[in-house]
């Protein structure tokens, strides 16, 4: 991009106060949620990006050089700050694209050849754009990164392990296993046991919708793995539907035990570890 930008640059270096608190103005009326918006931290990160694009004007007008390196990495940040708060594409945008209006105001006023002034603009328009398009993707990278965030500890808080009784363990599982999830689950199985040195794990699958051969094999990795462990596994959760799939895909239970419910696996884990509850007393 050959770009000369030093009317761009003359706005910035003699006019900076005037045309913050424009672009501040010009930021508020685009905003259409006042909730987020917090008006001093607002105007400290416009006050160091327009200090940031005075020092990088005059070395480049190529937005991706070296010289530009403070200018993108506040932009950065603040997509990243503005991602986890929970503003929109469009609200982070605006922090760039807002400026354009107060800069091309001081542009018309201070170049009377149009000429000059429509080549002015259109160098002054090419940058803003572009500094735009960088905070658009610095913001996709970081919300992709919140998304994944929230998803690994949803996937952790649906995969609690419980202690029921001395040495025994529960797994209740709730929605679809898929490789990811079974490797979280396996994980907090194997550190639950290692923690209470249990010796009888039940993986409850009443919450799991289907199952399939995957979900199977899943499963059976995790007992796999609990046995290692020294800790025997009960699946429980086992409906009709479930038993029938089952049946149907040939997949090999034969050595788990498994039963309808928490409930009656529960009481078999009770069994094995020689534990047994007994009934409360009553006066009559």
């Amino acid at each position: 991009m050959s770009v000369n930008p030093l009317s761009l640059f003359d706005i910035l270096s003699r006019d900076q106060d005037a045309l913050l608190a424009d672009w501040l103005a010009a930021q508020s009326a685009a905003q259409s949620r006042r909730d987020k918006l917090n008006e001093a931290e607002i105007r400290r990160a416009s006050r160091e990006f327009l200090a940031a694009l005075t020092q990088a004007l005059p070395k480049s007008a190529d937005t991706r050089t070296e010289a530009w390196n403070d200018v993108r990495d506040l932009l950065a940040e603040l997509s990243d700050s503005r991602a986890s708060q929970g503003y929109s594409p469009s609200e982070t945008a605006t922090f760039v694209l807002s400026l354009k209006q107060p800069a091309f105001e001081r542009l018309r006023a201070g170049i009377a050849d149009t000429a000059v002034l429509g080549e002015q603009m259109w160098q002054a328009t090419q940058i803003i754009d572009a500094l735009a398009l960088f905070t658009m993707e610095a913001y996709q990278k970081s919300r992709e990164g919140v998304i994944q965030r929230q998803q690994q500890e949803l996937m952790e808080l649906s995969t609690p392990v419980v202690q029921l009784w001395q040495d025994i363990l529960a797994l209740p599982l709730i929605g679809t296993l898929d490789s990811g999830r079974t490797q979280i689950v396996m994980e907090s199985l194997l550190e639950k046991i290692v923690a209470t040195s249990a010796s009888i794990a039940i993986i409850d699958i009443t919450g799991v919708p289907t199952v399939d051969t995957l979900v199977a094999q899943h499963l059976m990795k995790t007992v796999a793995a609990a046995r290692l462990m020294g800790a025997d596994c009960i699946i429980s959760g086992i409906r009709p539907q479930i038993a029938q799939t089952i049946v149907h895909l040939g997949v090999d239970l034969s050595q788990v035990t498994t039963k309808s419910s928490l409930a009656d696996a529960f009481l078999v884990a009770l069994q094995r570890t020689g534990s047994r509850i007994e009934g409360r007393k009553t006066d009559r």
